[in-house]
């Protein structure tokens, strides 16, 4: 039955309903049908009210609202188009210096915004014409593009890995309770963030790589014309481009790894600070205010019942047995531990093409962490693998959201194939980060034990 469970709610996630109200909706038709057989006992479902208050109530999960307002802010304000114009100005006149430049304003949007969607939609408005008017690939374009977009997901503050270190947080107190130990000091939000660092540069890097690798290989992408009639950006107004963000990602990201605020404080400052910014360039009047913080509150509601949804399938899917089936089918994998890992990958990996990381945060990760952490697994290193597993999902189809995003905006300039041909190096370069990562742990451990000495 707990198999059973997850199936359909796979299937009829599909389908395309309400990601909450499927969770929660399937889950509690299921428990009624067991119950009937004498297979589930409904009075588990007084723990429901105490565990939805524990969400409310969860200092951790505060961050959430404040990062996406902080997000939403740094677009209003037009930060990517001038950061995008200072890189164009630098790097354009050279011969594939727009990719980079795409990367590296990425690269900054992901640290002070961390919404994929957002970054994909300016990118593919701002540079794409830009890159077809050079005569750059549309394959390579489009798949660069989207992968920027993705870097929000892996490289700190990231949504994403605040929504992990709740998760993780609860799966090694489970790990915990299974193995009969206590440690009170648990796998932290500013724990990912720190070991997420290196990963996500080196990612970075590795775009950057192969994009010199077909520079090198076939220069005919990258336009036959150089653009020698550009004038170079004037200091000045690189500065008011750069600054305001580099400062912003300081203030969160510095006072996070220094322990001076917890992500939740961080999460105000930045709040606070992408207003000042935006008031600064006078790019956030009453009305662009209001867009903020209804598009802040239809994010937020949007996660917050995801959550409350998942804790309902969470809470069926133990009284089905599901816990002791997954713990069972580990136990008898070949390899141990490793073997465990890989398959818990894999499975990630695969689900990626039809689910979205929400999703697969909320509803398989709680299943099989505690049971991997009880094995001896790192938590931030295992944080950390899914963390890039789950970057792929924006990528791969039918259902990666980086493609529709580019897609919704590309008009007849570059079609789905082009898009989805374009993204598949990137995916599997992601992939070689997983294993890179999977093959020395301490590129994700090494920072948080010099920060914080675990």
């Amino acid at each position: 039955m707990a198999l059973l469970l997850f199936l359909v709610i796979c299937l009829v996630l599909m389908l395309g309903y309400p990601v909450a109200l499927t969770l929660g909706g399937v889950a509690f038709l299921f428990a009624l049908i067991a119950s009937a057989f004498g297979a589930f006992d409904l009075s588990l479902f007084m723990l429901l009210p105490n565990r939805i208050y524990g969400i409310l109530d969860n200092d951790i999960l505060m961050a959430v609202p404040l990062f996406v307002f902080m997000g939403v802010v740094l677009e209003k304000s037009h930060i990517a188009e001038q950061l995008l114009g200072a890189m164009a100005g630098l790097f354009g006149r050279l011969r594939g210096g727009l990719i980079f430049s795409v990367f590296l304003v990425g690269m900054l949007l992901a640290a002070s915004t961390g919404i994929v969607g957002a970054t994909v939609v300016t990118m593919g408005l701002m540079s794409l014409p830009t890159l077809l008017k050079r005569g750059y690939s549309p394959e390579f374009s489009a798949g660069a593009i989207c992968a920027t977009g993705t870097l929000g997901q892996i490289i700190p503050p990231s949504i994403a890995l605040v929504l992990l270190g709740d998760v993780l947080s609860n799966a090694y107190q489970q790990a915990q309770l299974s193995m009969g130990v206590f440690n009170p000091k648990s796998v932290s939000v500013g724990d990912l963030f720190a070991g997420a660092l290196i990963p996500g540069l080196m990612l970075v890097a590795l775009y950057m790589l192969y994009t010199l690798y077909r520079l090198w290989r076939t220069p005919a992408d990258f336009g036959d014309v150089l653009q020698e009639d550009e004038a170079p950006i004037a200091l000045p107004a690189l500065l008011s481009a750069l600054l305001p963000p580099l400062v912003l990602i300081l203030l969160v990201l510095g006072s996070i790894l220094a322990g001076i605020a917890t992500p939740t404080e961080a999460a105000a400052v930045g709040a606070g600070g992408a207003l000042v910014i935006a008031l600064l360039k006078r790019q956030l009047g009453l009305l662009a205010l209001k867009e903020v913080m209804q598009s802040t509150v239809k994010i937020t509601s949007m996660v917050f019942l995801i959550l409350i949804g998942a804790s309902v399938f969470s809470l069926v899917f133990r009284g089905l047995g599901g816990e002791e089936l997954i713990h069972g089918i580990f136990s008898s994998m070949p390899g141990g531990a490793l073997g465990a890992m890989l398959l818990v990958m894999l499975v990630i990996f695969l689900l990626g093409f039809i689910l979205d990381f929400i999703e697969i945060t909320f509803v398989v990760v709680p299943l099989v962490a505690p049971i991997l952490l009880a094995m001896g697994l790192d938590p931030v290193w295992l944080g950390i693998m899914i963390a890039i597993n789950l970057q792929t999902s924006f990528l791969t189809p039918p259902f990666g959201f980086a493609l529709f995003y580019l897609r919704g905006v590309t008009g007849d300039t570059v079609s789905s194939g082009q898009i989805y041909r374009g993204v598949v190096p990137f995916v599997l370069l992601q992939l070689l980060m997983l294993i890179l990562l999977g093959l020395w742990p301490g590129l994700a451990t090494w920072l948080p034990s010099q920060l914080y000495g675990q």
